[in-house]
């Protein structure tokens, strides 16, 4: 398959884009140095709509931006039942989880874990978080790029140094308000691209939207009898819906990056107002990210022909560099890459602050005086960038390793069972340390287990949610002894004040 070139003008668009991303950074630079409230909770300043975009911004990566295409592609739209998830969420959220995060005015989503339970949950959380996101980071920087790369004439290590470098630059400089605003500018450039895709699309197929709506009813590319069945769970519509609660439960819940975004509006019903903005968009998807496989499908069955043994996973960047005309095409690439930035940006500042707050405030505040806890979130931004870059340039020079995919593995299957944790902390009483402790490393090792021979990923999620839930509140039932005070920490007494702190 031979690769297009790419050009002066749609260079001159992705250059304009990442100088105005450097642009906010720099903006926000004065304002983010002031203290550790600046800048990891921008004061609380945020507005709702802007904090909604940054987490809707945050959960959507460059690897979903043509992951949710291809599946659309290749099967059909079973897969946006997930997204219908976060409206049964959205108020589960407000009503029983915010408030503790509030309550408590937690920089770290892990506080709450030591207020519940013990130091030790807060650490462990803390740390998960901060080693999968390493390794997450890595990945969201490497497979777009390589994706992009397979189908264009664009240097992968330059692009990983311009996508990387440059969050790591505007990360460090605006802190987390710097991150939010960008977040709001990516959010809306990576819903236009794909937008303009499925539009661009339409067009150059003979008979626009008419012949796309009946190849959608004619080859099942919407919703058909076939999702309903068991037979074939990796499109069964109820657990892909079940599954994806869960998966969503531990980003709203259990996961820095999201619960961060909690604190930086100015009062409960404006982080209220931030999670419905980002349930509507979540909502919009699912016509324009799911359409554009659909109409990627026509195009290549009417209009083109895909080359032979093609990786699907490059469908939307080959779409975009050999169709799409110049300029445009540089806009959506701007795209695909904002979707990546948003994702790292909040990762590299919410690593961070997991690190001053969990480790440097809460256990050596008196052996790092000679330093302000802004500049050591700075340093820490700058660390964990350049790691996961050298990561992202070491999977891209191919010494990939079985190591590399134990670690991801290892690291990502703590994540639901956290959620599973926070749960069994708000929603029962009888929950300790014991407790929790045993059931997120034996929940671990089930998910491992069957994460290696369950057939859809939506199974693996619930198993993790379950199991740390479950086994968390019966071995608590019989170590009765280690039962501390919970008053405000529960949603028994939510309207409480807590005390124990």
């Amino acid at each position: 398959m031979s690769k297009a070139g790419f050009g002066t003008l749609n260079w001159a668009v992705l250059i304009v884009y990442l100088l105005a991303m450097l642009g906010v950074g720099a903006y926000f630079t004065r304002k983010a140095s002031k203290n550790t409230d600046s800048f990891f909770k921008a004061e609380g300043s945020v507005p709702a709509w802007a904090a909604g975009f940054s987490i809707y911004a945050t959960t959507l990566s460059a690897i979903t931006f043509m992951s949710t295409p291809e599946q659309a592609f290749l099967q059909d739209w079973s897969y946006a039942f997930g997204n219908l998830s976060i409206f049964l969420m959205v108020p589960f959220l407000i009503k029983y989880y915010v408030p503790f995060f509030r309550k408590l005015k937690v920089t770290s989503a892990y506080e709450y874990l030591e207020e519940r339970f013990h130091p030790v949950m807060r650490v462990l959380g803390s740390i998960l978080f901060m080693l999968y996101h390493l390794g997450r980071v890595a990945i969201v920087i490497y497979l777009p790029i390589i994706a992009i790369t397979s189908v264009s004439d664009i240097n992968p290590i330059i692009i990983a140094f311009i996508v990387g470098g440059l969050c790591i630059v505007y990360t460090f400089l605006g802190g987390i308000e710097g991150v939010i605003w960008s977040d709001v500018i990516q959010g809306m450039l990576l819903l236009g691209g794909a937008l303009l895709v499925c539009l661009l699309g339409a067009h150059y197929i003979s008979g626009g939207w008419g012949t796309i709506a009946h190849d959608a009813v004619t080859n099942h590319k919407l919703i058909s009898g076939y999702d309903f069945q068991f037979s074939d769970v990796s499109r069964f519509i109820p657990l892909i819906f079940a599954g994806q609660i869960f998966n969503g439960l531990y980003q709203y819940t259990g996961s820095q990056d999201v619960v961060q975004r909690y604190q930086t509006t100015s009062s409960m019903k404006e982080a209220a107002k931030s999670l419905w903005t980002n349930g509507f968009l979540a909502l919009i998807t699912i016509p324009i990210f799911y359409g554009m496989g659909t109409v990627l499908f026509s195009y290549y069955k009417h209009t083109e022909v895909l080359p032979k043994n093609f990786n699907t996973s490059a469908l939307v960047p080959y779409f975009i560099v050999n169709v799409l005309p110049a300029g445009i095409a540089g806009l959506v690439i701007a795209a695909i890459f904002a979707a990546a930035q948003s994702t790292v940006a909040s990762s590299l500042n919410a690593i961070s602050s997991c690190a001053v707050t969990d480790f440097k405030q809460r256990f050596f505040d008196d052996k790092f005086k000679k330093i302000s806890d802004v500049t050591l979130a700075r340093i820490i931004i700058i660390c964990a960038g350049l790691i996961s870059l050298a990561l992202a340039v070491y999977l891209m020079l191919g010494n990939t390793s079985q190591t590399w995919n134990l670690f991801l593995a290892i690291t990502g299957i703590f994540g639901v069972p956290i959620a599973g944790i926070f749960a069994v902390g708000i929603f029962t009483e009888k929950a300790n340390t014991p407790g929790v402790l045993t059931g997120l490393i034996t929940s671990a090792i089930i998910t491992y287990f069957v994460q290696a021979s369950a057939a859809s990923p939506f199974i693996v999620s619930c198993v993790s949610f379950i199991s740390a839930f479950g086994i968390s509140y019966i071995v608590s039932l019989f170590t009765p002894k280690f039962h501390k005070n919970i008053v405000g920490l529960t949603v028994s007494t939510k309207d409480q004040e807590y005390t124990g702190k």
